[in-house]
């Protein structure tokens, strides 16, 4: 009479699949991690490009006598109020979105509108995925000169 042994230990198979299930979720983990970095960097540069337009427009606020409508001088100039905004504008635009980057400032009947455009292609995954932001207010000055 020949008796039955149970099996111990695990083998060789039950191994390489529980190393395979492992090593999927820890792909999903990873490709998760991937995506929540991207989005993190996106919403950053949406968030800068917000700065940079509220602060030009506390700038066009502050000096409502000036035009911003104009284009860009070339150099910034401290005796100049706006060609300074306009150059600080232009250059914080140039060094958070980089070289694709791009700023305008348009007026029409005393509603100043900012946009800024950006390369969001790292976010988005694609090789062109451009991301504005356009921010429109008033700006006026009452008969008695005052903001």
């Amino acid at each position: 009479m020949r008796e039955q042994h149970a099996q111990d230990g695990m083998t060789l198979i039950e191994v390489l699949v529980a190393l395979l299930i492992l090593a999927v979720g820890l792909l999903g983990a990873a490709a998760v991690q991937i995506k929540a970095l991207q989005y993190t960097d996106s919403s950053r540069m949406s968030t800068q490009a917000s700065f940079i337009a509220y602060d030009m427009l506390d700038r066009i606020r502050a000096n409502t006598a000036a035009d911003y409508g104009v284009a860009t001088p070339a150099a910034g100039s401290p005796g100049n109020v706006r060609d300074q905004d306009l150059h600080d504008f232009a250059n914080n635009v140039a060094n958070f979105g980089g070289a694709s980057a791009k700023g305008s400032i348009s007026v029409n009947q005393q509603v100043y509108t900012i946009r800024i455009t950006w390369d969001d292609s790292r976010a988005e995954g694609h090789s062109r995925s451009q991301r504005a932001l356009v921010l429109s207010s008033r700006v006026a000055v009452d008969s008695r000169g005052a903001r």
